[in-house]
């Protein structure tokens, strides 16, 4: 699949670029992205944490005081949930997120997505050096692009330092290596930007 190669101020690059059938051409599939995407969120959550039962703490086992004639009622010990110091009554569980999936599956719902992208909503570009790495020009030439409000670009081995700084504080601009591309930002956003050391990257991470 070839591909026209952009600057970052829209002008066309020398050259244009090849894409991997393997990696942007193959038919994505609705079931293995809702698994992929289920899997990444279901991950990022913490462990619940557990609240202490009547079971659960150290309070004295002994009874209270008579069963009847003691003008009180009747108790069978301190861990009940009405004393201080007692028992959660119907507390929250420990409860783990820890979901597991193969990583062929992963590595398909990834293609999956790129190729969904590569459909509609990717852009190439040859680099992301900036003459003047501000973010008020760099506001202004994006804007001309017409990209969409939600962007994501991924650059090859680290990210520029430049455009990073300069992107920044745009709502709506978020920029990641190419290590850390992933199903869940790739859908969520309208657009998707690869320069070429990310378009490389990418592919070997698949073909190596």
């Amino acid at each position: 699949m070839k591909v026209k190669v952009l600057n970052l101020d829209g002008s066309a690059a020398k050259a244009d670029i090849e894409l991997s059938d393997a990696v942007f051409g193959i038919e994505p599939r609705a079931d293995i992205l809702h698994r992929v995407v289920t899997w990444q969120l279901e991950n990022r959550r913490g462990t619940a944490r557990a609240a202490r039962e009547r079971s659960d703490v150290a309070r004295t086992g002994k009874k209270l005081g008579n069963q009847k004639g003691g003008g009180t009622a009747r108790h069978g010990d301190r861990a009940a949930p009405i004393f201080i110091g007692g028992g959660k009554a119907h507390g929250p569980r420990k409860r783990d997120f820890d979901v597991s999936l193969n990583k062929k599956v992963r590595a398909l719902g990834l293609r999956m997505a790129l190729s969904a992208k590569a459909k509609s909503g990717l852009v190439v570009i040859d680099t992301l050096e900036l003459a003047d790495a501000k973010t008020k020009a760099l506001s202004l030439q994006l804007a001309k692009q017409g990209w969409g409000k939600k962007v994501l670009v991924i650059d090859g081995e680290m990210v520029n330092e430049g455009f990073a700084r300069a992107a920044g504080n745009i709502i709506g601009i978020n920029v990641l290596p190419a290590v850390g591309a992933n199903v869940y930002d790739i859908l969520k956003h309208d657009t998707l930007v690869l320069t070429r050391a990310a378009v490389e990257k990418l592919e070997a991470r698949f073909h190596g």
